[in-house]
């Protein structure tokens, strides 16, 4: 779908801007006009992690005038394998400031605007309506839907992208013109059913093929070249190397961009996708231990069976003295319940407390009355007991 370009051009060119973007200059689609708009559009980032740092750097790179950067973390070293707009002497600084750095680096005629807090239902219509196009670059569904509300209520175009292990997708969302990401998905999926990428990883380079093609459609929209993929969902498997291409049709029936909507404002989008369930929550409530009371019990020598539910690889990494690994699946398939000891109180523990709590849910249900689980998981305990272990 061919659309009007999104931004009109700025005045004029400098002649070290020439020189600069000469060889896009050169190319027929782009020209100088298309340089002009680049010059003049306001395009704001949302996250400067995996898939903000490529997208910054290019659009840095590529000419767009003015950048915004919404990201309120600090740099950590399991960041630098795929952050690569951080370096190793950036790690305990502000994202938002590391990747200003090196954007002006890269570019010094980019306007960086820096936005350090966290995006939320109070602050995203106002940051959203100072630019004209966002990129977003967040890794759970919470923000990812509060995006697509706010770019919908605001009738503005995102550029979307998502990434996992392996695979990774691509979009254009623009509501006045085609699908919203609700179209696509209307529902977030159950708590704890899609991991997240710091629990199930991701290949460093997925980022950059990702964010790249995201900056592409980028261009695309502000100068309004080429077919942007509205109503084109883009998957990418980087393993067998292909790509492939769905059609996604705008759904008459979505709760915000349809023909009747039932979302005309901002809601509690922690609550909407529920990122630990009800049943969770409840089992979790007086259940819950910190690591230093489990490192007493072990001292203390208590009847315990203390069992992982992360991953075989997470369990390589890092792993509690003496706990046993059982992964999440095992319990929620029902096949792990005949492996439990009777004459010993279970404590479950898994990267941070979520699956966990999952699982916590599942054995209360099971009959297990008396089984915790470690709030804050291995990394509370690396923290709290063993801080010279690693950490993921």
């Amino acid at each position: 779908m061919s659309l009007p370009p999104l931004v009109e051009p700025a005045p004029e060119l400098t002649v070290d801007e020439v020189r600069r973007y000469s060889r896009h200059l050169i190319i027929p689609d782009v020209g100088m006009d298309g340089q002009k708009r680049l010059k003049n559009a306001k395009v704001l980032c949302v996250g400067a992690g995996g898939l903000g740092s490529p997208a910054l750097m290019y659009m840095a790179a590529a000419g767009v005038g003015t950048l915004g950067i919404v990201e309120f973390d600090e740099v950590d070293e399991s960041n630098l394998q795929r952050q690569i707009i951080h370096s190793q002497a950036d790690i305990g600084r502000s994202k938002a400031a590391s990747a200003k750095d090196t954007v002006l680096g890269i570019n010094p005629y980019v306007d960086v605007r820096l936005h350090e807090e966290r995006l939320d239902s109070s602050n995203v219509l106002d940051l959203f309506a100072q630019y004209d196009l966002i990129v977003d670059g967040t890794d759970n569904f919470a923000t990812r839907y509060l995006v697509n509300d706010a770019c919908v209520l605001l009738g503005k175009p995102y550029v979307w992208g998502s990434i996992y292990r392996f695979d990774g997708q691509a979009s254009v969302f623009w509501s006045e013109h085609g699908p919203c990401y609700r179209c696509l998905y209307p529902e977030p999926p159950p708590p704890g059913m899609v991991p997240s990428c710091a629990e199930g990883g991701v290949l460093g380079v997925l980022c950059a093929s990702i964010g790249s093609i995201q900056v592409n459609e980028a261009i695309k929209v502000l100068a309004g070249i080429g077919d942007p993929l509205v109503g084109r969902l883009m998957i990418y498997d980087a393993l067998e190397m292909t790509y492939r291409q769905v059609k996604v049709r705008k759904d008459p029936d979505c709760a915000i961009c349809g023909e009747n909507p039932t979302v005309t404002e901002l809601i509690d989008y922690e609550a909407f996708c529920g990122v630990v369930s009800d049943e969770a929550q409840e089992a979790a409530a007086g259940s819950t231990i910190t690591p230093k009371q489990l490192k007493e019990w072990m001292d203390d020598g208590e009847a315990i069976d203390v069992i992982d539910v992360r991953e075989p690889n997470e369990y390589e990494i890092v792993s509690i003295p003496g706990a046993r690994l059982i992964p999440k699946d095992g319990f929620l398939m029902g096949d792990a319940l005949g492996d439990l000891p009777q004459d010993k109180r279970i404590v479950l523990h898994c990267k941070t407390g979520v699956r966990s709590a999952e699982v916590l849910a599942v054995l209360k249900n099971a009959g297990f009355s008396d089984a915790v689980h470690v709030g804050g998981g291995v990394i509370g305990w690396v923290h709290q007991i063993e801080p010279d272990k690693p950490v993921y």
